[in-house]
């Protein structure tokens, strides 16, 4: 049903919300009409707003999903195609840019790493907070993150500090992103579904927040909530989000709410590209030129729905996937192409391409040329050229071929996708030798996947195997298969061998390259360099890493390194606080800083130090070993046996088979 037209301006110079929350099924909501679920607030939302219940992204991943909601445009037209790889042009303008224009204090809160500020996003916010807790281990496969209540804090307290001016807030929640687990009481509550008891407790999050402008104890204000994307949960084989662009994750739930706004249903085609020209059009704020979409309150329009999912051809090779819904017909462009009615078939079960090829062919013809990926030679800019050499074409990482055929579609890669979930999770759970085994037959299966190779690097070199992964890491990179990650994590790996001159050829070609010259790749470079004595560099490296990303806390801890090298005690001591009041809960920042405050005359601190560590990851098992040495030193030997006992029990032998056979006779001293 389309809900009367409003030509606007209707909300003249009342302040904004926006809603995003990740990862947000269409269907996952109280006011979709599922009883599994309780969104008491959302609910109230909607039952206040206009929901529109034909509501599609255009990417199934955060970052273009975010760019796209923000700035209005299709992702081949602000140039972001992944979480990883591309930045928002400074050149295009997001909605925080025209609101700061005209009059409004800008505001946005986010809760997780791919909405980090160095990829875009920010510009135009006066405050662009994402202080989510960044990590020093990036082979745990985490993605940094904050719970929503600790993003609605500090969005709150922005927005009761701005009154008396226009105000333009945008809250992002990461919660129901895998993996799922809520806090209590949602934990207990929803153990058969915990991604349902993420979203119960998102919607609980928001509260403060929305619950005084629902209740109208706040100046007016237009409300938009969505989700970036959806999730699988299994549906046609997919487990999380990213592979395909089914309903499952495309669709998603979209509530306008504000002054001058008829409640209702709205089952038009509505689109992540008409909210920008939604909310300006109810503001009285003109819209910049070119702008694809529509508001969303003005009469309907046929518009088509353009869509897409870059991530494995971007990182693994396989076929790009582009699609276009028009009306409730679906097209989903593939080596092997699929058609289908959403209105006869929403659950996507009968591909109708064959006996539909007319309503396929048209839809395909309307495919939007420029979004054709890979930009075919010649025809891609400077700047998507050098985003294409960031990604690794040039290496081969991701194979860029001119055709691609059913061997290539990603729904024969399947088994292929799920496998490489069950390395991660292998590898997570610490089964590494089952992590190893299932990236080997992942590389037997598709020898050009550069993530299979660096999974099965990462859990050698958790078996103390270093000779073996740099083995397995040289070898792709001789084959060709070598992505700037698989590059630095062998840089890396060369380094923790012993090995850093041939660190240093493997690290330095990478910077100085448009786009594989990271934070990362500078952390990795400088721990090369000051491993082959060149303190001064190294720290010069470090600082250009810190430039790039003040908040990351890695860049400190490997100053705190550096620094103990050159006996510089204080210095290294105050990089490693630095580190850790980024992030409090870094094993190896509390590690080495317990080394810099023994050194420092206080043996007491660094005990205190070396036991967060330990109990962080008792993997630092070079902790447990100075906790006894230090604590039988203090006499306080109850202390000192138990860490002398968990190092003899944990320690590899290959590498501390020395300090083993210290610590058993200290064990057996005490003992006696």
């Amino acid at each position: 049903m389309a809900l009367p037209a409003h030509a606007g301006p209707f909300a003249a110079g009342a302040d904004v919300v926006l809603i995003t929350i990740d990862t947000l099924r269409a269907d996952s909501v109280g006011f979709a009409g599922t009883g599994k679920v309780s969104t008491p607030l959302l609910d109230r939302l909607a039952a206040g707003g206009r929901v529109f219940t034909a509501a599609h992204a255009h990417n199934v991943i955060t970052l273009p999903s975010h760019a796209n909601i923000l700035t209005g445009r299709y992702p081949f037209q602000h140039g972001v195609r992944e979480n990883s790889g591309f930045v928002l042009p400074a050149a295009v303008p997001t909605l925080a840019t025209l609101l700061a224009k005209a009059g409004y204090a800008t505001g946005a809160f986010v809760g997780a790493y791919p909405l980090d500020s160095h990829y875009g996003l920010n510009q135009g916010f006066q405050v662009y907070d994402d202080h989510f807790p960044r990590g020093s281990n990036p082979d745990e496969f985490t993605i940094a993150e904050r719970r929503g209540d600790q993003v609605v804090a500090p969005a709150l307290r922005w927005w009761q500090a701005q009154k008396g001016r226009r105000r333009f807030l945008w809250v992002h929640l990461y919660d129901p992103h895998a993996a799922y687990e809520p806090p209590e009481p949602f934990a207990s509550r929803y153990r058969a579904n915990p991604y349902l008891g993420e979203i119960a407790a998102a919607d609980s999050f928001l509260a403060p927040l929305l619950t005084p402008l629902l209740e109208g104890r706040e100046p007016p204000a237009l409300v938009v909530m969505t989700g970036d994307h959806g999730e699988s949960l299994g549906e046609h084989g997919e487990l999380t989000h990213g592979l395909f662009a089914y309903e499952a994750t495309l669709k998603i739930p979209l509530v306008v709410w504000g002054p001058g706004i008829e409640a209702g249903r709205d089952g038009r085609a509505a689109r992540h590209v008409d909210i920008v020209p939604t909310i300006l059009g109810a503001l009285g704020v003109p819209p910049p030129s070119g702008l694809p979409g529509r508001s969303l309150l003005l009469p309907a329009e046929r518009e088509d729905t353009y869509f897409e999912s870059l991530t494995t051809n971007l990182n693994r090779g396989w076929a790009p996937l582009r699609g276009l819904i028009r009306g409730r017909e679906k097209l989903v462009d593939l080596p092997l192409p699929e058609l289908y009615d959403l209105d006869d078939d929403p659950q996507e079960l009968h591909n109708r391409f064959d006996q539909d090829r007319r309503t396929a062919h048209a839809l395909a013809s309307a495919l939007p040329a420029e979004s054709v990926w890979p930009p075919k030679k010649g025809s891609s800019s400077p700047e998507e050229e050098a985003r294409l050499r960031s990604l690794g074409y040039t290496s081969g990482s991701a194979e860029r071929k001119s055709a691609y055929t059913a061997a290539d579609d990603p729904k024969n890669l399947i088994a292929l996708d799920q496998k490489l979930h069950d390395v991660v999770d292998a590898y997570s759970r610490h089964r590494y030798e089952r992590a190893a085994a299932l990236a080997r037959e992942v590389i037997a299966a598709r020898p050009s996947l550069a993530e299979a190779y660096e999974h099965l690097a990462l859990a050698l070199r958790q078996m103390e195997k270093p000779d073996e992964a740099i083995q397995v890491l040289s070898g792709a990179v001789a084959k060709g298969v070598a992505s700037p990650s698989l590059r630095r994590q062998l840089g890396l790996a060369l380094s923790e061998a012993g090995r850093p001159q041939e660190a240093l050829k493997v690290l330095e070609p990478l910077v100085g390259n448009s786009g594989s010259e990271t934070a990362e790749t500078l952390n990795a470079l400088g721990v090369a360099l000051s491993d082959a004595g060149r303190h001064g560099e190294a720290i010069a490296t470090l600082e250009r890493a810190k430039a790039a990303a003040p908040a990351d806390p890695k860049t400190y801890e490997n100053l705190g390194v550096v620094e103990l090298r050159l006996n510089r005690k204080e210095a290294a001591r105050d990089d490693l606080r630095r580190a850790l009041a980024l992030n409090d809960k870094l094993p190896i920042s509390w590690n080495t800083l317990g080394v810099a405050l023994y050194q420092l005359g206080d043996p007491a601190a660094a005990l205190d130090a070396w036991e967060r560590s330990v109990a962080l990851d008792p993997r630092q098992v070079d902790a447990l070993y100075n906790i006894g040495l230090v604590a039988a030193e203090a006499g306080r030997i109850p202390q000192a046996r138990v860490a002398l006992e968990r190092f003899v029990a944990t320690a590899p032998a290959a590498r501390w088979g020395g300090e083993i056979a210290k610590a058993r006779q200290m064990l057996a001293r005490m003992n006696g």
